[in-house]
């Protein structure tokens, strides 16, 4: 029996669902202290909870399954919903909302018979500028970055904007090599072109060349931001069928969500209407048929039932005027720091605010972000562009509602300016600085582009990314990957606009390499005594050695020695044996 080794990391852990990983809290670019207690009993919302609305799987080719799908008992009544739930019960077919399990809308008093079918009518008549997007994707092999997975197909939501564009998920697209729309009635699929893919967002832009895809299609208008308890319909093409799908709810809940896609905290809208795979991407209409936001992620968990995400109209135009006015997705802008609440009365006491000075606390500054010129640590944010914030991290959001003060900062474009208040050793100072994005020194996303890699003498360097710990490690990677890794993810900073995280990701063996094939997963420091940047520094420094011996220094105080032209001459025969066609990545050449 052949046993498999293990590959370094920590042991998985039987977490409950309702466990939060004990990651930092991100508002406006900013992360507060992080908190590793948690009863689950208080807690209940976690991203690792929280799931994208997943396309509609691809069906494999070959014999269908023998089981057929569970379906409910039709001999069952459905369920009576109350007049108020009735009302949003928006149905493609008005006819729909006359007869509903025996109780017609005649029975709801006269102004809101008349309300419920102008809803109907106006959401009705907005169906035909949703479309139903298909996707071929092909995925990068992270763990053999030379190759690319095998490509898959899915299909998900979309609708039809001004400008003869379509909206649907970044998800929805990701690793696109074909994209098709085709509209509600129609045999035809129409290829479509991706104009922009919004990461942070989950949002991405399509257009349709030629003028046959549009005709008779009335583009969809997007409405303001709903309040708490509107009522919302959700529409798409969601697993379970072929046809248009309408399911209806009302707004739960606004605040600054995690969007599990770009790891980012933007603003969201919580709902209670049936969100499944497929709806990604399709629009949520409020009771005028105006658009208020595009399905993305729902919460998977026992005891939670009918919780979606909505992303709304706010961030959706703040990512078409980013596109319109850059002629690109540029992203959204955040704060490089860290920060602390200061709730604790002797916390403000000790930074020498007064009883009436409210904000949050520094305990980092990001050293590329431009903030590090003028921000400091232990500076105490007391107000954004001449919002004050509170001790809490908060600022004012409507009517009796209260938001992280990361939506102001989101709120601005890349490049924007912006007035920053501080106080530092008791003295009030104000601080213009120029908002932009920041990159981690782990990415989540490597936007599309082949992972990068070098091959010498069969040690494979690669770069980590959230996509390589994904492929290397499973969904639980954040359990299972080395700590030395993880404790890089949630907390280093890069120090430099070009540092990488490189490690050695496998050893492809050969005489050569006797002795060094465990090492998998170990980041490389140093090189001949100079320190590793990134793996383009690494390539040009291996390329370049005219060494006797090329030196590789590890974590864990390994160190790799090799001679240098006995190497460099086995490579070859190495990429020759695997059949790799380069020693390195395109990316690497140039």
């Amino acid at each position: 029996m052949v046993e498999t080794k293990r590959k370094r990391g920590r042991k998985p852990k039987n977490l409950h669902p309702e466990t939060l990983d004990p990651s930092t809290n991100v508002a406006g670019g900013a992360t507060s202290s992080p908190q590793y207690a948690f009863d689950e009993k208080d807690i209940f919302f976690s991203v690792a909870n929280v799931e994208l609305i997943e396309p509609s799987p691809p069906r494999r080719r070959g014999r269908p399954s023998k089981k057929n799908p569970k379906l409910s008992d039709t001999s069952k009544p459905p369920p009576i919903l109350s007049p108020s739930r009735r009302l949003t019960r928006l149905a493609d077919n008005v006819a729909e909302l006359a007869v509903y399990n025996g109780l017609g809308v005649n029975n709801l008093a006269p102004e809101r018979r008349d309300m419920a079918m102008a809803a109907a009518r106006a959401v009705s008549s907005s169906m035909d500028a949703v479309v139903k997007v298909f996707c071929v994707h092909t995925e990068p092999n992270f763990s053999l970055p030379w190759q690319r997975k095998r490509q898959y197909s899915s299909s998900s939501s979309g609708f039809v904007i001004a400008g003869r564009r379509v909206l649907t998920n970044a998800h929805c697209v990701e690793h696109y090599t074909q994209v098709k729309l085709k509209k509600r009635g129609s045999d035809t699929k129409y290829l479509a072109t991706v104009l922009a893919i919004g990461t942070e967002c989950d949002i991405a832009l399509l257009t349709v060349d030629g003028d046959e895809f549009w005709e008779g299609v009335s583009p969809l208008e997007l409405g303001g931001l709903p309040a708490l308890q509107d009522a919302v319909t959700v529409v798409g093409y969601p697993i379970g069928g072929d046809t248009i799908s309408v399911t209806s709810g009302v707004v739960s809940r606004i605040e600054i969500l995690s969007y599990v896609h770009g790891s980012t905290e933007l603003l969201g809208l919580q709902i209670d209407a049936a969100i499944n795979s497929g709806n990604s991407g399709g629009p949520a209409f409020n009771e005028k048929g105006s658009c208020v936001g595009i399905a993305f992620q729902s919460l998977k968990h026992d005891d939670a039932e009918n919780i979606g995400y909505v992303i709304p109209t706010p961030v959706i135009m703040h990512f078409i005027k980013d596109y319109e006015k850059n002629g690109a997705y540029t992203g959204f802008p955040i704060i490089g720091i860290e920060w602390q609440k200061m709730e604790n009365p002797d916390l403000r006491m000790a930074m020498g605010m007064k009883p009436d000075q409210k904000g949050v606390r520094i305990r980092r500054v990001d050293p590329t972000a431009s903030e590090s010129k003028v921000l400091q640590p232990s500076d105490v944010i007391l107000g954004f562009d001449g919002v004050d914030i509170a001790n809490d991290g908060t600022v004012p959001f409507r009517h009796g509602e209260r938001i992280g003060f990361s939506y102001l900062v989101s709120d601005k474009y890349t490049g924007d300016s912006a007035e920053i208040k501080v106080l530092r050793n008791s003295v009030i100072h104000k601080f213009n600085i120029t908002l932009d994005t920041h990159r981690r020194l782990i990415p989540v996303h490597n936007k599309s582009r082949a992972p990068s890699y070098y091959i010498v003498a069969g040690f494979v360097f690669t770069v980590v990314s959230v996509p390589y710990l994904r492929s290397e490690y499973g969904k639980d990677y954040e359990y299972e990957a080395p700590v030395k890794l993880l404790e890089k993810f949630f907390h280093a900073m890069p120090q430099s606009e070009d540092e990488q995280l490189v490690v050695v990701s496998q050893v492809l063996v050969a005489d050569i390499n006797i002795g060094y094939e465990e090492i998998v997963n170990t980041q490389v420091f140093a090189f001949n005594g100079k320190p590793v940047r990134n793996l383009k520094n690494l390539a040009s420094m291996v390329d370049s050695c005219k060494d006797e011996f090329m030196k590789f220094d590890l974590e864990y105080d390994q160190i790799v020695v090799l001679q240098t032209e006995t190497a460099k001459a086995a490579t070859l025969d190495i990429l020759s044996t695997h059949c790799i066609p380069s020693a390195k990545s395109d990316d690497l050449k140039t």
